[in-house]
Protein backbone atom coordinates (compact mmCIF):
# COMPACT_ATOMS: atom_id res chain seq x y z
CA UNK A 1 0.00 0.00 0.00
CA UNK A 2 1.51 3.12 -1.41
CA UNK A 3 2.23 5.45 2.07
CA UNK A 4 0.98 8.96 2.49
CA UNK A 5 3.25 12.14 1.70
CA UNK A 6 3.05 12.75 5.89
CA UNK A 7 4.28 9.50 6.24
CA UNK A 8 6.86 9.76 3.60
CA UNK A 9 8.23 12.89 4.94
CA UNK A 10 8.11 11.42 8.75
CA UNK A 11 10.60 8.79 7.78
CA UNK A 12 13.18 10.65 6.61
CA UNK A 13 14.06 11.86 9.86
CA UNK A 14 14.25 15.26 11.29
CA UNK A 15 11.09 17.01 11.22
CA UNK A 16 7.84 17.55 12.83
CA UNK A 17 4.99 16.53 10.62
CA UNK A 18 1.30 16.81 11.06
CA UNK A 19 -0.90 15.63 8.65
CA UNK A 20 -4.53 17.92 7.37
CA UNK A 21 -3.28 20.61 10.03
CA UNK A 22 -5.90 23.28 10.10
CA UNK A 23 -3.98 26.63 8.36
CA UNK A 24 -6.43 29.16 9.33
CA UNK A 25 -5.28 29.58 12.96
CA UNK A 26 -1.54 29.96 12.05
CA UNK A 27 -2.33 33.15 9.62
CA UNK A 28 -2.89 36.31 10.58
CA UNK A 29 -6.45 37.19 8.54
CA UNK A 30 -7.77 33.69 10.19
CA UNK A 31 -9.29 31.50 7.14
CA UNK A 32 -7.90 28.47 4.59
CA UNK A 33 -8.24 24.99 4.92
CA UNK A 34 -5.73 22.67 6.32
CA UNK A 35 -2.66 21.44 4.99
CA UNK A 36 -1.74 17.96 3.44
CA UNK A 37 1.72 18.34 5.34
CA UNK A 38 2.77 20.78 7.59
CA UNK A 39 5.90 20.62 8.30
CA UNK A 40 8.91 22.00 10.84
CA UNK A 41 12.31 20.76 9.71
CA UNK A 42 14.91 20.58 12.76
CA UNK A 43 17.84 21.33 10.98
CA UNK A 44 19.10 22.76 7.69
CA UNK A 45 20.01 19.04 6.73
CA UNK A 46 16.17 18.32 6.88
CA UNK A 47 15.42 21.16 5.05
CA UNK A 48 17.45 19.93 2.14
CA UNK A 49 16.32 16.59 2.10
CA UNK A 50 12.66 17.56 2.45
CA UNK A 51 13.73 19.99 -0.58
CA UNK A 52 14.89 17.25 -2.21
CA UNK A 53 12.60 14.77 -1.60
CA UNK A 54 9.83 16.92 -3.51
CA UNK A 55 12.23 17.99 -6.57
CA UNK A 56 11.99 14.08 -6.54
CA UNK A 57 8.39 13.59 -6.55
CA UNK A 58 6.92 16.74 -8.27
CA UNK A 59 5.82 17.55 -4.70
CA UNK A 60 4.81 21.11 -4.59
CA UNK A 61 6.34 23.30 -1.46
CA UNK A 62 4.74 26.09 0.02
CA UNK A 63 6.57 28.17 2.75
CA UNK A 64 3.98 29.92 4.89
CA UNK A 65 6.28 31.56 6.99
CA UNK A 66 4.59 33.48 9.40
CA UNK A 67 1.66 33.67 7.70
CA UNK A 68 1.04 37.73 8.11
CA UNK A 69 0.74 38.30 4.39
CA UNK A 70 -1.00 35.30 3.05
CA UNK A 71 -4.76 34.00 1.99
CA UNK A 72 -4.89 30.43 1.98
CA UNK A 73 -7.63 29.13 -0.14
CA UNK A 74 -11.11 27.20 1.92
CA UNK A 75 -9.61 24.07 -0.56
CA UNK A 76 -6.57 24.04 1.58
CA UNK A 77 -2.90 23.42 0.53
CA UNK A 78 -1.59 20.36 -1.59
CA UNK A 79 1.78 18.84 -0.97
CA UNK A 80 4.21 20.55 1.63
CA UNK A 81 3.69 22.87 3.74
CA UNK A 82 6.86 24.67 5.64
CA UNK A 83 7.40 26.77 8.24
CA UNK A 84 10.65 27.34 9.97
CA UNK A 85 11.40 27.13 13.47
CA UNK A 86 12.55 30.65 14.84
CA UNK A 87 15.34 28.72 16.48
CA UNK A 88 16.36 26.66 14.00
CA UNK A 89 19.55 28.64 13.89
CA UNK A 90 21.41 30.45 16.78
CA UNK A 91 22.07 34.20 16.83
CA UNK A 92 25.08 35.68 15.33
CA UNK A 93 26.15 39.23 16.56
CA UNK A 94 28.82 40.74 15.44
CA UNK A 95 29.16 44.24 16.68
CA UNK A 96 32.09 47.24 15.93
CA UNK A 97 32.71 50.44 16.65
CA UNK A 98 30.64 52.18 14.03
CA UNK A 99 28.10 49.23 12.80
CA UNK A 100 26.79 45.64 13.45
CA UNK A 101 25.60 42.68 11.68
CA UNK A 102 22.68 40.75 12.98
CA UNK A 103 21.87 37.27 11.55
CA UNK A 104 19.10 35.67 12.48
CA UNK A 105 16.73 32.49 11.36
CA UNK A 106 14.47 33.26 8.84
CA UNK A 107 11.83 31.71 11.05
CA UNK A 108 12.82 34.35 13.50
CA UNK A 109 10.06 37.16 13.54
CA UNK A 110 10.61 40.69 12.33
CA UNK A 111 10.63 42.07 16.02
CA UNK A 112 13.22 40.29 17.38
CA UNK A 113 15.47 41.92 14.76
CA UNK A 114 14.12 44.97 16.35
CA UNK A 115 14.99 44.05 20.02
CA UNK A 116 18.23 42.58 19.11
CA UNK A 117 19.04 46.18 17.56
CA UNK A 118 18.35 47.64 20.33
CA UNK A 119 19.88 45.58 22.50
CA UNK A 120 23.38 46.31 20.62
CA UNK A 121 23.31 49.85 20.06
CA UNK A 122 22.63 49.79 16.63
CA UNK A 123 20.00 51.95 14.62
CA UNK A 124 18.30 52.12 10.82
CA UNK A 125 15.53 49.37 10.73
CA UNK A 126 12.97 51.59 12.92
CA UNK A 127 10.39 51.59 10.00
CA UNK A 128 10.55 47.52 10.08
CA UNK A 129 8.57 47.90 13.57
CA UNK A 130 5.30 46.62 14.28
CA UNK A 131 4.95 44.51 10.78
CA UNK A 132 4.10 41.01 11.74
CA UNK A 133 5.55 37.82 10.13
CA UNK A 134 8.94 36.39 9.77
CA UNK A 135 12.12 37.94 8.44
CA UNK A 136 12.18 35.41 5.77
CA UNK A 137 8.92 36.44 4.56
CA UNK A 138 10.23 40.58 4.99
CA UNK A 139 13.02 39.17 2.63
CA UNK A 140 10.41 37.73 0.43
CA UNK A 141 8.45 40.79 -0.48
CA UNK A 142 10.73 43.33 0.32
CA UNK A 143 8.31 44.47 3.11
CA UNK A 144 8.38 48.01 4.63
CA UNK A 145 6.33 50.83 5.25
CA UNK A 146 6.21 54.90 3.76
CA UNK A 147 10.08 55.11 5.48
CA UNK A 148 12.10 52.25 3.93
CA UNK A 149 11.80 48.66 2.54
CA UNK A 150 13.51 45.31 4.09
CA UNK A 151 16.43 45.69 1.68
CA UNK A 152 17.89 48.67 2.87
CA UNK A 153 19.01 47.06 5.73
CA UNK A 154 20.11 43.58 4.15
CA UNK A 155 23.88 42.69 3.44
CA UNK A 156 23.34 38.69 2.55
CA UNK A 157 20.46 36.21 2.41
CA UNK A 158 21.52 32.31 2.91
CA UNK A 159 18.51 30.26 1.25
CA UNK A 160 18.48 26.21 0.64
CA UNK A 161 17.58 24.04 -2.32
CA UNK A 162 17.55 20.78 -3.14
CA UNK A 163 21.44 20.87 -3.73
CA UNK A 164 22.03 22.41 -0.58
CA UNK A 165 22.75 25.24 1.17
CA UNK A 166 24.81 29.14 0.20
CA UNK A 167 24.67 32.56 0.99
CA UNK A 168 23.79 35.19 -1.61
CA UNK A 169 25.32 38.82 -1.25
CA UNK A 170 22.54 41.19 -1.39
CA UNK A 171 23.54 42.81 -5.02
CA UNK A 172 22.96 38.92 -6.20
CA UNK A 173 19.00 39.29 -5.45
CA UNK A 174 17.13 41.27 -7.77
CA UNK A 175 14.55 43.42 -5.63
CA UNK A 176 11.92 46.18 -5.90
CA UNK A 177 8.98 47.65 -4.39
CA UNK A 178 7.50 44.68 -2.05
CA UNK A 179 8.94 42.38 -4.36
CA UNK A 180 12.78 40.18 -4.51
CA UNK A 181 13.63 37.34 -7.12
CA UNK A 182 15.06 34.47 -4.95
CA UNK A 183 16.36 31.47 -6.48
CA UNK A 184 13.09 28.93 -7.89
CA UNK A 185 12.56 26.63 -5.43
CA UNK A 186 14.83 27.81 -2.97
CA UNK A 187 14.02 29.09 0.83
CA UNK A 188 14.83 31.11 3.11
CA UNK A 189 17.18 30.38 5.97
CA UNK A 190 18.74 32.92 7.55
CA UNK A 191 19.39 36.88 7.05
CA UNK A 192 22.29 39.13 7.84
CA UNK A 193 21.61 42.48 8.30
CA UNK A 194 24.17 45.37 8.27
CA UNK A 195 23.60 48.11 10.52
CA UNK A 196 24.71 51.46 11.78
CA UNK A 197 25.59 52.43 15.39
CA UNK A 198 23.45 55.48 16.35
CA UNK A 199 21.15 57.47 18.27
CA UNK A 200 18.69 55.56 20.48
CA UNK A 201 16.64 57.97 22.03
CA UNK A 202 15.85 59.44 18.39
CA UNK A 203 15.76 55.91 16.83
CA UNK A 204 12.62 54.86 19.90
CA UNK A 205 11.10 58.24 19.29
CA UNK A 206 10.67 57.69 15.56
CA UNK A 207 9.53 54.09 16.05
CA UNK A 208 7.07 55.24 18.56
CA UNK A 209 5.76 57.91 16.15
CA UNK A 210 5.23 55.23 13.46
CA UNK A 211 3.45 52.72 15.32
CA UNK A 212 1.19 55.41 17.28
CA UNK A 213 0.49 56.65 13.68
CA UNK A 214 0.19 52.54 12.45
CA UNK A 215 -2.56 51.86 15.48
CA UNK A 216 -4.50 55.17 14.60
CA UNK A 217 -5.02 54.30 10.93
CA UNK A 218 -4.82 50.64 10.86
CA UNK A 219 -7.22 47.90 12.06
CA UNK A 220 -4.28 46.09 13.72
CA UNK A 221 -6.80 44.76 16.23
CA UNK A 222 -8.96 42.48 14.07
CA UNK A 223 -7.19 39.93 11.91
CA UNK A 224 -6.19 41.02 8.85
CA UNK A 225 -3.14 40.35 6.32
CA UNK A 226 -1.93 43.95 5.81
CA UNK A 227 -2.12 45.96 2.78
CA UNK A 228 -4.17 43.85 0.35
CA UNK A 229 -2.61 46.11 -2.90
CA UNK A 230 0.93 47.77 -3.68
CA UNK A 231 0.28 51.94 -3.85
CA UNK A 232 0.04 52.26 -7.85
CA UNK A 233 3.04 54.70 -8.64
CA UNK A 234 2.68 58.43 -7.28
CA UNK A 235 -0.92 57.34 -5.78
CA UNK A 236 -2.11 54.66 -2.98
CA UNK A 237 -4.46 52.21 -2.93
CA UNK A 238 -6.35 52.81 0.00
CA UNK A 239 -7.15 56.25 -1.46
CA UNK A 240 -8.68 54.98 -5.02
CA UNK A 241 -10.48 52.56 -2.93
CA UNK A 242 -12.02 55.00 -0.52
CA UNK A 243 -12.99 56.63 -4.21
CA UNK A 244 -14.92 54.28 -5.18
CA UNK A 245 -17.14 53.90 -2.25
CA UNK A 246 -16.20 50.27 -0.80
CA UNK A 247 -14.59 51.20 2.16
CA UNK A 248 -16.81 49.74 4.65
CA UNK A 249 -18.06 47.29 2.21
CA UNK A 250 -18.71 43.47 3.42
CA UNK A 251 -19.21 40.34 1.33
CA UNK A 252 -20.10 37.40 3.74
CA UNK A 253 -17.89 37.56 7.03
CA UNK A 254 -14.94 39.97 5.58
CA UNK A 255 -15.30 43.75 5.53
CA UNK A 256 -13.08 46.23 3.03
CA UNK A 257 -11.97 47.90 6.66
CA UNK A 258 -13.65 51.06 8.05
CA UNK A 259 -10.44 52.42 9.39
CA UNK A 260 -7.72 51.69 6.31
CA UNK A 261 -9.69 50.98 2.87
CA UNK A 262 -6.89 49.05 1.51
CA UNK A 263 -6.80 46.67 4.51
CA UNK A 264 -9.92 43.31 4.67
CA UNK A 265 -10.55 42.52 8.09
CA UNK A 266 -11.98 39.02 9.52
CA UNK A 267 -15.14 39.70 10.97
CA UNK A 268 -15.35 36.17 12.88
CA UNK A 269 -16.10 32.83 10.55
CA UNK A 270 -14.77 34.63 6.91
CA UNK A 271 -14.22 31.99 4.26
CA UNK A 272 -11.47 32.48 1.72
CA UNK A 273 -13.72 32.91 -0.88
CA UNK A 274 -15.48 35.72 1.13
CA UNK A 275 -11.98 37.52 1.26
CA UNK A 276 -10.77 36.91 -2.59
CA UNK A 277 -14.63 38.34 -3.54
CA UNK A 278 -13.94 41.21 -2.13
CA UNK A 279 -10.10 41.75 -3.41
CA UNK A 280 -11.71 40.90 -6.75
CA UNK A 281 -14.26 43.89 -6.46
CA UNK A 282 -11.94 46.10 -5.28
CA UNK A 283 -9.70 45.77 -8.28
CA UNK A 284 -12.90 45.62 -11.25
CA UNK A 285 -14.62 48.69 -9.04
CA UNK A 286 -10.96 50.67 -9.37
CA UNK A 287 -10.34 49.41 -12.87
CA UNK A 288 -13.76 50.20 -14.02
CA UNK A 289 -13.97 53.84 -12.76
CA UNK A 290 -10.63 55.00 -12.60
CA UNK A 291 -8.59 53.13 -14.98
CA UNK A 292 -5.98 52.19 -12.41
CA UNK A 293 -5.02 48.19 -12.39
CA UNK A 294 -4.33 46.97 -8.09
CA UNK A 295 -1.84 44.77 -8.12
CA UNK A 296 -2.50 42.34 -5.19
CA UNK A 297 0.76 42.36 -2.37
CA UNK A 298 -0.86 39.58 -0.69
CA UNK A 299 0.24 35.85 -1.54
CA UNK A 300 -2.46 33.54 -2.60
CA UNK A 301 -2.08 29.93 -1.90
CA UNK A 302 -4.06 26.90 -1.99
CA UNK A 303 -6.78 25.53 -3.44
CA UNK A 304 -10.10 28.30 -3.79
CA UNK A 305 -12.99 26.91 -4.05
CA UNK A 306 -15.76 28.15 -6.63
Amino acid sequence: MTSSLPERVALLGGCEVKASEPLAPLTSVRVGGPAEALVRPRSPEALVALLKLAREEGVPVTILGGGANTLVGDGGVKGLTLRLPGDLFPEVVEVGAEEGRLTLGAGAAIVRLINLMRANGLVGAEFLAGIPGTLGGAVSMNAGTKNGECFRVVEAVEVATAGGVEWLEKARIPHAYRHSELPPGSVVTRVRFRLPKGDLVASKQAMDKDLGYRKSTQPLSQPNFGSVFTNPPGDFAGRLIELVNLKGHTLGRAQVSTLHANWIVNLGGATARDVLGLITLMQERVRTETGVELKPEVKRVGEFLP
